[in-house]
């Protein structure tokens, strides 16, 4: 069976990227820190292990907060990468820089206590105050 492969990147061009695999973890994360970095009031993430994840074309920009980092297009300003530690062997990727963003389906809303009270969840996917809940 072939591999899963994703392509996406930023507006201008400037930085390409490409996970292979099954992306996984995909949620709609409300806290405070992904709309601050965004300028949204929600971003969607997708999971890859860090070995299925690389950069095609150019270098993001990384910014080390609350120790975590993070990565935008320097020159666009778009929204790529989360790691919860410099060293995470999991990268989170902003579904709406893929190409095919259509094609990943959501599963859950995710730091839904810092959700902004005007956006009106109106889908039946499971929502977490922090955190999915550990198995």
């Amino acid at each position: 069976m072939a591999a899963s492969i994703v392509l996406g990147g930023c507006l201008c061009g400037a930085v390409r990227y490409e996970a292979t695999g099954e992306p996984y973890n995909i949620t709609h994360c409300h806290c405070a820190d992904c709309r601050k970095n965004s300028g949204a009031p929600f971003v969607t993430w997708a999971s890859f292990r860090g070995h299925s994840f690389r950069l095609t074309h150019g270098t993001p920009h990384e910014i080390a907060w609350a120790g975590r980092v993070r990565s935008f297009c320097a020159n666009c300003g778009t929204t790529l990468t989360f790691l919860s530690e410099p060293d995470a062997d999991e990268v989170d990727v902003a579904v709406c820089s893929f190409d095919y963003p259509d094609a990943i389906l959501p599963q859950d809303h995710t730091w839904t206590e810092d959700r902004l009270p005007w956006i009106q969840l109106a889908d039946d996917l499971p929502r977490y105050a922090r955190t999915r809940n550990k198995k």
